[in-house]
């Protein structure tokens, strides 16, 4: 049984989503203060976050910011602002997806359970990627680097993961985007490129400048 905490200023829309997700054996919470949207969650303590943009008082990106200070936990955007910026912004605050209002119930699902897959299915892996003197650790998705260590987000870390397992092999990105979202056809691609340049981004303040590079019209490598 997973625990969903549903952050969503629309009562009647946070009820429905409730009443799918307990409907899977699952148990949600509708957070009520959305001036301590932190505080919820440290109470519940969930397996993942359904998250809406426009909130009272601060917005998701701010609360989304605040949990990746304390947490890995898988984080799913839920706005009607569904452009591609918005979009990309919410991957770059880091979200692990995104759902366009109005929600249809089915999508919901499906992707909620996708994200969740990914998020806790690594048992029976081998406990560490190295290279360079980077090391991945798989059990909590965190990478350590010259005495220093940071935090990955799920899609940060299962691009990282995906390279590694690959290095020294130029890995496409429909591979990338298979093994990140297992086919689901509700992603946008942009998404990808966002955690790359995300991900590229934490590297560089690690000290791994160029860790992945970009084979044009290929995919990418780490030589």
């Amino acid at each position: 049984m997973y625990r969903v905490l549903i952050v969503e200023d629309d009562e009647a829309m946070a009820r429905a989503i409730k009443k799918r997700i307990e409907s899977w054996g699952n148990e949600a919470y509708c957070a009520e203060d959305f001036s301590d949207v932190l505080g919820s969650f440290l109470r519940f303590d969930p397996h993942l976050v359904l998250l809406d943009i426009t909130l009272p008082r601060f917005d998701g990106y701010h609360w989304c910011r605040e949990i990746r200070r304390v947490s890995n936990v898988p984080v799913v955007f839920l706005s009607s602002r569904a452009e591609n910026l918005n979009i990309v912004m919410a991957m770059q605050m880091g979200g692990d997806d995104f759902l366009p209002k109005p929600v249809d119930l089915d999508v919901m699902t499906a992707k909620l359970n996708a994200v969740l897959r990914r998020a806790y299915s690594m048992a029976g892996k081998a406990p560490i990627l190295e290279h360079r003197g980077a090391v991945l650790n798989l059990n909590d998705g965190s990478l350590a680097f010259d005495g220093a260590r940071i935090e990955l987000t799920r899609n940060e870390f299962r691009i990282l993961q995906t390279l590694l397992e690959n290095k020294g092999r130029v890995v496409s990105r429909d591979t990338l985007m298979t093994r990140l979202w297992q086919m689901d056809d509700y992603v946008e691609e942009n998404t990808l490129t966002a955690n790359v340049s995300r991900l590229r981004k934490k590297l560089a303040d690690l000290g791994l400048p160029e860790f992945i590079a970009t084979k044009v019209g290929s995919g990418y490598i780490i030589e």
